[in-house]
Protein backbone atom coordinates (compact mmCIF):
# COMPACT_ATOMS: atom_id res chain seq x y z
CA UNK A 1 0.00 0.00 0.00
CA UNK A 2 1.48 3.29 -1.08
CA UNK A 3 0.92 6.23 1.24
CA UNK A 4 0.00 9.53 -0.38
CA UNK A 5 1.50 12.66 1.06
CA UNK A 6 -0.42 15.92 1.11
CA UNK A 7 1.46 19.02 0.02
CA UNK A 8 0.27 22.60 -0.32
CA UNK A 9 1.33 25.63 -2.32
CA UNK A 10 -0.03 29.16 -2.03
CA UNK A 11 0.43 32.12 -4.35
CA UNK A 12 -0.96 35.63 -4.05
CA UNK A 13 -1.84 37.24 -7.39
CA UNK A 14 -2.70 40.91 -7.94
CA UNK A 15 -5.74 40.19 -10.10
CA UNK A 16 -9.42 39.46 -9.52
CA UNK A 17 -10.40 35.83 -8.93
CA UNK A 18 -12.49 35.64 -12.13
CA UNK A 19 -9.39 36.47 -14.19
CA UNK A 20 -7.09 34.10 -12.26
CA UNK A 21 -9.58 31.22 -12.52
CA UNK A 22 -10.01 31.81 -16.27
CA UNK A 23 -6.29 32.07 -17.03
CA UNK A 24 -5.22 29.22 -14.69
CA UNK A 25 -7.67 26.77 -16.27
CA UNK A 26 -7.46 28.17 -19.79
CA UNK A 27 -11.25 28.58 -19.91
CA UNK A 28 -11.34 31.16 -22.72
CA UNK A 29 -7.92 30.38 -24.15
CA UNK A 30 -6.22 27.05 -23.43
CA UNK A 31 -2.80 28.59 -24.14
CA UNK A 32 -2.83 30.38 -20.76
CA UNK A 33 -3.09 26.97 -19.01
CA UNK A 34 -0.33 25.62 -21.28
CA UNK A 35 1.98 28.56 -20.45
CA UNK A 36 2.10 28.00 -16.70
CA UNK A 37 2.00 24.19 -16.86
CA UNK A 38 4.90 24.20 -19.37
CA UNK A 39 7.17 24.24 -16.30
CA UNK A 40 6.09 20.63 -15.67
CA UNK A 41 6.28 19.61 -19.33
CA UNK A 42 6.91 21.96 -22.30
CA UNK A 43 4.10 20.22 -24.25
CA UNK A 44 1.61 20.25 -21.36
CA UNK A 45 -2.06 20.59 -22.31
CA UNK A 46 -5.42 19.02 -21.58
CA UNK A 47 -8.20 17.30 -23.48
CA UNK A 48 -11.70 17.57 -22.06
CA UNK A 49 -13.50 20.28 -20.13
CA UNK A 50 -13.70 21.59 -16.59
CA UNK A 51 -17.36 20.72 -15.94
CA UNK A 52 -18.04 18.76 -12.75
CA UNK A 53 -18.09 15.03 -13.52
CA UNK A 54 -16.20 15.42 -16.81
CA UNK A 55 -13.33 13.19 -17.82
CA UNK A 56 -10.13 15.13 -18.41
CA UNK A 57 -6.77 14.09 -19.83
CA UNK A 58 -3.78 16.10 -18.58
CA UNK A 59 -1.17 15.29 -21.16
CA UNK A 60 2.09 16.06 -22.83
CA UNK A 61 3.99 14.56 -25.73
CA UNK A 62 7.19 12.58 -25.28
CA UNK A 63 10.25 12.61 -27.53
CA UNK A 64 8.64 9.94 -29.78
CA UNK A 65 5.52 12.07 -30.20
CA UNK A 66 3.38 9.77 -28.02
CA UNK A 67 0.86 11.30 -25.66
CA UNK A 68 1.23 10.56 -21.98
CA UNK A 69 -0.11 11.88 -18.70
CA UNK A 70 -2.97 11.55 -16.26
CA UNK A 71 -6.53 10.31 -16.74
CA UNK A 72 -8.69 12.35 -14.40
CA UNK A 73 -12.17 13.45 -13.48
CA UNK A 74 -13.30 16.92 -12.50
CA UNK A 75 -14.66 15.94 -9.07
CA UNK A 76 -15.97 19.44 -8.39
CA UNK A 77 -15.93 22.88 -9.96
CA UNK A 78 -17.40 25.95 -8.29
CA UNK A 79 -16.43 28.69 -10.78
CA UNK A 80 -14.01 31.27 -9.35
CA UNK A 81 -13.97 29.46 -5.97
CA UNK A 82 -12.84 25.83 -6.07
CA UNK A 83 -11.76 23.08 -8.48
CA UNK A 84 -11.13 19.47 -7.48
CA UNK A 85 -9.43 17.04 -9.84
CA UNK A 86 -9.41 13.31 -9.07
CA UNK A 87 -6.66 11.40 -10.85
CA UNK A 88 -7.59 7.78 -11.57
CA UNK A 89 -5.38 6.58 -14.40
CA UNK A 90 -2.39 7.10 -16.64
CA UNK A 91 -2.10 7.70 -20.35
CA UNK A 92 0.95 5.98 -21.85
CA UNK A 93 1.69 6.04 -25.58
CA UNK A 94 -1.93 7.10 -26.22
CA UNK A 95 -3.32 4.16 -24.18
CA UNK A 96 -5.43 4.74 -21.06
CA UNK A 97 -4.42 2.57 -18.09
CA UNK A 98 -6.89 2.65 -15.21
CA UNK A 99 -5.83 -0.37 -13.15
CA UNK A 100 -2.70 -2.25 -12.18
CA UNK A 101 0.32 -1.44 -10.00
CA UNK A 102 1.38 1.70 -11.89
CA UNK A 103 -2.04 3.26 -11.39
CA UNK A 104 -2.65 2.09 -7.82
CA UNK A 105 -0.08 4.52 -6.44
CA UNK A 106 -2.02 7.46 -7.95
CA UNK A 107 -5.58 6.15 -7.78
CA UNK A 108 -7.91 8.64 -6.16
CA UNK A 109 -5.20 11.22 -5.62
CA UNK A 110 -6.68 14.71 -5.65
CA UNK A 111 -5.39 18.04 -6.91
CA UNK A 112 -7.48 20.89 -5.50
CA UNK A 113 -7.39 24.60 -6.33
CA UNK A 114 -9.02 27.10 -3.97
CA UNK A 115 -9.44 30.74 -5.03
CA UNK A 116 -10.01 33.50 -2.43
CA UNK A 117 -10.24 37.16 -3.35
CA UNK A 118 -9.53 40.03 -0.99
CA UNK A 119 -9.46 43.65 -2.26
CA UNK A 120 -8.67 42.61 -5.84
CA UNK A 121 -5.91 40.19 -4.85
CA UNK A 122 -6.48 36.47 -5.31
CA UNK A 123 -4.94 33.84 -3.09
CA UNK A 124 -4.65 30.51 -4.91
CA UNK A 125 -4.14 27.47 -2.70
CA UNK A 126 -3.12 24.21 -4.35
CA UNK A 127 -3.53 21.01 -2.35
CA UNK A 128 -1.97 17.88 -3.84
CA UNK A 129 -1.99 14.20 -2.95
CA UNK A 130 1.34 12.87 -4.11
CA UNK A 131 3.58 9.84 -3.79
CA UNK A 132 6.86 10.16 -1.90
CA UNK A 133 8.98 9.88 -5.07
CA UNK A 134 7.38 13.03 -6.53
CA UNK A 135 7.56 15.27 -3.45
CA UNK A 136 10.96 16.83 -4.26
CA UNK A 137 10.02 17.39 -7.91
CA UNK A 138 6.74 19.07 -7.00
CA UNK A 139 8.35 21.16 -4.24
CA UNK A 140 10.84 22.45 -6.82
CA UNK A 141 8.52 22.80 -9.81
CA UNK A 142 5.09 23.86 -8.51
CA UNK A 143 6.25 27.19 -6.98
CA UNK A 144 7.92 28.10 -10.32
CA UNK A 145 4.73 27.19 -12.21
CA UNK A 146 2.65 29.34 -9.84
CA UNK A 147 5.10 32.24 -10.31
CA UNK A 148 4.53 31.89 -14.06
CA UNK A 149 0.76 31.89 -13.48
CA UNK A 150 1.13 35.06 -11.37
CA UNK A 151 3.10 36.72 -14.17
CA UNK A 152 0.42 35.78 -16.77
CA UNK A 153 -2.43 37.04 -14.56
CA UNK A 154 -0.75 40.31 -13.60
CA UNK A 155 -0.03 41.35 -17.21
Amino acid sequence: MIIMKKIKFIVSINAPTKKVYDLMLGINNKSTYEQWTALFNPTSTYEGNWNKGSKMLFIGTDEKGDKGGMVSEIADNIPNRFVSIRHYGLLKANIEITDGPEVEQWANGFENYTFEENNGTTKVTVDLDITEDFVDYMNQTYPKALEKLKEICEK
